[in-house]
């Protein structure tokens, strides 16, 4: 089989990955096939494609992880082979299998090796019969809760339970204690069968101040297998990935870091070589800090990692060709002498989430994008994002993924710390300035990486917050908006004017957190004079920029911005403000939505814990604890949400009887009461008999 064996290839993915995936078969000339579902009529994949086949509704298990609709979108659309992206069925043997049975060639490895490595157990076991050093632990299939909790002292406390099948982090939960393995275990069942069905699980001793090193293999179907060097991934938030890099500054700074890298290369390609490896695979390790020179496998995933831009950017190699050009047969052209790390690449992901808020996710319209704002070519975005597309809860909240390339790692780290302040989403909170606190870390620029480094920084980390720049700027723009220039009529217009000294044109702003501020406009010669709430006094002006951009000079100093309002409702309009990297959504009521909010704000006293259990986010109710009329304490568990792949458990803030509004499977809005804590009142102090008398006389 040779290359023009394939003139149409199927890419059955969605977002980034598919956009990628279809911008090089674009440049190999092959034609491209996107699937879609119904919440994906209008994405950028579907738009980039040469010819698109709808797979069914928004639900992924009705839609991308349907076997049967991949197929038959092949044999519809004419295509020879299938290039899986990662996640949905990208390591599932069974779609590898049904691809096989239909004649349609799968870009990916062997069925064997997707089986082996596809089983955590199984693997572990596997690479370590060929060599390959593995975390010392308790990998056996089948073991029920009973046996992994007698096991675990055995392993070790703290340890790590991990499932077996799937990966990205999901049901990985670290346990101190003994006492905690029962019910850690219950949670770590049910997330490995939601998203993998498979409730498998085994245990790991948790190697302390870890390095998450992984190694790029190329593998043909000829005998040809090679490493593309190492990737550095310690910077993960719940065992997700959020910044890597290329090669690791571990590595880098040890006096033997070439032999270290050489080492960790040949067990890569050996795990490769034991399962008749074909393609693009990455193997995982885990190396103690402490002792940078010993590492151990942790798993092998059989297709593209989402970092994989780090590597193309060092290497100069495409990888998604190579996995066309092998899966079509041809040789392997690239040796291992040939594989020289040029520079330094950095990858930051782009969440639709809140960081402040415990990394909620967040969903809504995009009302304004810029990803670059110059075509440095050391800086690449792959992203699915468009204005005016809808970010849903129904997938992953990954929404595009930043890399810069430097001469060293300290160029690529100021790099992509200006593409990041170059990026503006507006109408859905990202994690974007939370990636330059990172990326400026005193710890992650010295190269001081671990595994829970930002769990750690986390609570010292000093987000932006909303200033007397961003209140004026919003009353400025909604002055625009009910008073705007060249208004015929002065007795017509919503500025204040009136005969005599002028008044303030006032706004009401609602905060982030929840407050309200009130700015007060005065016209002032050319410009106002603006009065914050807070008593503070400012000259300010406003002057349009570029599309959606505007800068707001507030006592001298200009401060640029961009701005996007969709439409209002029941006096309410939305308002995002963004700069540098940094966004905030802000709210303009009118006075009946003012009155409104500050009613609910006194009906409870204040520094009382709200007995209203409130979803955090829009997404499913997976789990439910408790039953109607149940006595609860504060802290238990009541139910559990889970929305972009991510289960968020609450908890009742007080004492009392709970009352359930929502089930299990029950999709649910942010903000949205799901139970309700009735708090049982004082009893009555109890009255003696004589002051009883004494009352009724």
């Amino acid at each position: 089989m040779t290359i023009n064996s394939f003139d149409t290839v199927l890419v059955a993915n969605r977002g980034e990955i598919a956009c990628r995936v279809i911008r090089t078969l674009k440049a190999m000339g092959i034609r491209s096939v996107a699937v879609y579902s119904d919440a994906d009529a209008g994405a950028r994949h579907v738009r980039e494609a040469d010819t698109t086949v709808r797979i069914g509704t928004a639900a992924a298990a009705d839609s991308y992880l349907r076997i049967d609709a991949i197929i038959e979108a092949c044999l519809q659309s004419g295509a020879q082979a299938v290039h899986p992206g990662y996640g949905f069925l990208a390591e599932n043997v069974e779609f590898a299998k049904a691809l096989d049975a239909a004649g349609i060639a799968f870009i990916g490895p062997g069925i064997d090796a997707i089986e082996i490595m596809g089983d955590k157990i199984r693997s572990k076991n596997h690479v370590m019969s060929y060599g390959v050093p593995c975390v010392p632990g308790i990998a056996e299939p089948g073991l029920s809760d009973e046996a992994l909790i007698e096991a675990a002292p055995g392993v070790g406390f703290p340890l790590l339970i991990k499932p077996s099948a799937g990966g990205g982090g999901k049901g990985m939960h670290i346990v101190e204690r003994l006492e905690d393995m029962a019910a850690t275990l219950l949670t770590a069942r049910r997330v490995a069968a939601s998203a993998f069905g498979d409730d498998t699980l085994f245990l790991e001793r948790l190697i302390q101040s870890p390095r998450h090193i992984e190694v790029q293999v190329l593998a043909d179907n000829h005998g040809n297998v090679i490493h593309l060097g190492e990737r550095e991934c310690s910077l993960q938030r719940r065992h997700q990935k959020v910044i890597e890099e290329a090669p690791s500054p571990l590595l880098e700074s040890l006096a033997n870091g070439a032999e270290v890298r050489a080492r960790i290369g040949e067990a890569a390609c050996q795990a490769a070589r034991s399962v008749r490896y074909s393609g693009a695979g990455t193997v995982e390790f885990l190396v103690s800090d402490q002792d940078p020179e010993h590492f151990f496998f942790m798993e092998m995933n059989t297709r593209l990692q989402v970092e994989h831009p780090v590597t193309e950017m060092v290497t100069g190699v495409d990888l998604v060709e190579w996995q066309v050009r092998i899966a079509a047969g041809e040789v392997l052209t690239v040796a291992q002498s040939d594989v020289v790390l040029e520079g330094h690449a950095v990858e930051a992901r782009v969440y639709a989430e809140v960081p402040e808020r415990g990394f909620m996710p967040s969903i809504g319209e995009i009302m304004m994008l810029r990803e670059r704002a110059s075509n440095d070519p050391h800086v690449r975005v792959d992203s699915a994002m468009l204005t005016g597309l809808s970010v849903s809860g129904d997938y992953d909240p990954m929404l595009a993924k930043v890399i810069a390339w430097g001469p060293d790692r300290k160029a690529a780290l100021d790099t992509l710390d200006h593409a990041l302040g170059d990026y503006t989403l507006l109408g859905v909170h990202t994690n974007v300035e939370y990636l330059r606190l990172l990326v400026n870390d005193d710890d992650v620029r010295a190269g001081r990486l671990d595994t829970g480094l930002i769990e750690r920084k986390l609570d010292g980390m000093e987000f932006r917050q909303v200033s007397d720049v961003e209140l004026v700027a919003a009353a400025m723009l909604n002055r625009q908006v009910l008073a705007p220039a060249g208004t015929a009529a002065p007795w017509n217009a919503a500025d204040g004017w009136r005969v005599g000294a002028p008044a303030p044109w006032k706004t009401t702003v609602g905060r982030p957190d929840g407050g309200l501020a009130t700015v007060g406009l005065t016209v002032d010669g050319q410009g106002f004079t603006a009065r914050v709430d807070s008593g503070a006094e400012h000259s300010a002006s406003l002057r349009p920029g570029s599309a959606g951009h505007a800068v707001l000079v507030l006592d001298g100093v200009e401060h640029p911005f961009a701005h996007g309002s969709p439409s209002s409702e029941l006096g309410t309009r939305e308002l995002w403000l963004g700069s540098d990297g940094w966004s905030c959504r802000l709210e303009i009521l009118d006075r009946e939505a003012r009155l409104q909010r500050i009613l609910a704000g006194i009906q409870r006293e204040e520094g009382a814990a709200d007995p209203e259990v409130r979803s955090p986010m829009p997404g499913t109710v997976v789990s439910v604890s408790v039953h109607n009329g149940d006595h609860v304490e504060a802290g238990d568990v009541l139910l559990a949400v889970e929305a972009m792949k991510m289960e968020h458990q609450l908890v009742a803030s007080v004492s009392g009887t709970v009352h359930l509004s929502s089930k299990t499977g029950d999709l649910v809005k942010a903000d949205q009461v799901l139970a309700t804590i009735h708090v049982a009142a004082e009893p009555a102090p109890e009255v003696s008999a004589e002051n009883q008398k004494d009352e009724e006389v």
